[in-house]
């Protein structure tokens, strides 16, 4: 898949059939992440892949109210960094890539939130952290084949660019 269409496909799908995925899917879209911008190349993370369905359903109940989307997921993987200055940077930058990488592969994916919310303590407990690691909940990547497969086919309205893109100082549009 050519990489611009890629990114228009990119969708956060949030139901998913019950096919399984393989393990090799999986592994290029981690391997995608562990590629992903970092400052400084701290490389600060570690990916927690979780395709058990009662490790599933119970990672969903610690992370409601947006469980369902993990419960209902063919896999996710948890991702964590180290609490280095650019952690969150550097975690989004693996999700995002992991989120494309999915696409790409016709795999649908759901980001959800981490960093900042009250369960990433229970998350990382959930995950058999060490205390002492001092690693930082950055997101967690739901993934499954779409329930509806003309998911990838819908498209959601995005700004225009136009609508965006200042040249020089904010407000100043292209000529």
């Amino acid at each position: 898949m050519e990489f611009f269409e890629c990114i228009k496909m990119r969708r956060s799908i949030r139901q998913y059939s019950d096919r399984s995925l393989f393990m090799d899917d999986i592994e290029k879209i981690v391997d995608a992440g562990r590629l992903a911008a970092t400052a400084r190349n701290e490389q600060p993370w570690e990916f927690i892949v979780i395709t058990n369905r009662d490790r599933l359903l119970e990672l969903g109940a610690i992370v409601s109210p947006n469980g369902a989307l993990v419960k209902g997921a063919a896999a996710a993987i948890v991702v964590l960094c180290r609490d280095t200055k650019y952690y969150l940077e550097d975690g989004s930058a693996a999700t995002e890539n992991m989120l494309l990488a999915a696409t790409a592969l016709g795999i649908g994916s759901c980001w959800i939130a981490g960093d900042k919310k009250d369960y990433c303590q229970k998350v990382l407990e959930f995950c058999s952290v060490p205390p002492g690691l001092s690693m930082k909940l950055v997101s967690i990547v739901a993934l499954g084949y779409p329930e509806d497969a003309s998911a990838f086919d819908t498209e959601k309205p995005k700004r225009r660019l136009d609508e965006v893109l200042h040249i020089d100082r904010f407000g100043r549009k292209k000529e």
